[in-house]
């Protein structure tokens, strides 16, 4: 269907998380292989300094202690420019990357790919497999109890 994109649900609970390996805001590559052993946060998210985006990384920002406790990495995910990343990091003090997903093939990996990207929120588990998938906004503590 030529339309599936638009309406594609988030991968399965239970799969493999795709393997990527992108820039993040100042330049270093973040490749998902390499961050095994460790929970992974992944936030795809429409763009940098729009209200909704703002709200839904600025709770990651404020339950932070939450999110190291646990051992979560966690990464916003656009295919915004780096130097809008970085702007929009330090505006907000957001002590997580945010990575560059230049012409969506990480989105699309996350059928999180759209016109804008759907706000998709992942949690990859320590083996590489995702243990939490949503549309929308779900609460860092929604996200962050399915890594216990």
């Amino acid at each position: 269907m030529m339309l599936s994109w638009l309406f594609s649900d988030p991968l399965p609970v239970g799969t493999d998380a795709p393997e990527f390996s992108i820039p993040d805001d100042s330049g270093r590559t973040v490749t998902l292989s390499a961050l095994r052993g460790r929970f992974v946060v992944l936030v795809f998210y429409p763009g940098d300094g729009t209200p909704g985006c703002t709200k839904q990384l600025c709770q990651f920002r404020d339950d932070w202690s939450q999110a190291t406790a646990g051992g979560v990495e966690v990464f916003g995910v656009n295919p915004q420019n780096a130097r809008k990343h970085s702007d929009f990091r330090g505006k907000f003090q957001l002590p997580f990357p945010l990575l560059v997903d230049q012409g969506q093939k990480v989105a699309q990996a996350y059928h999180a790919r759209g016109i804008m990207v759907k706000r998709t929120v992942y949690l990859i588990g320590r083996d590489g497999k995702i243990l939490f998938a949503r549309r929308g906004m779900p609460s860092p503590g929604e996200v962050l109890a399915a890594a216990k």
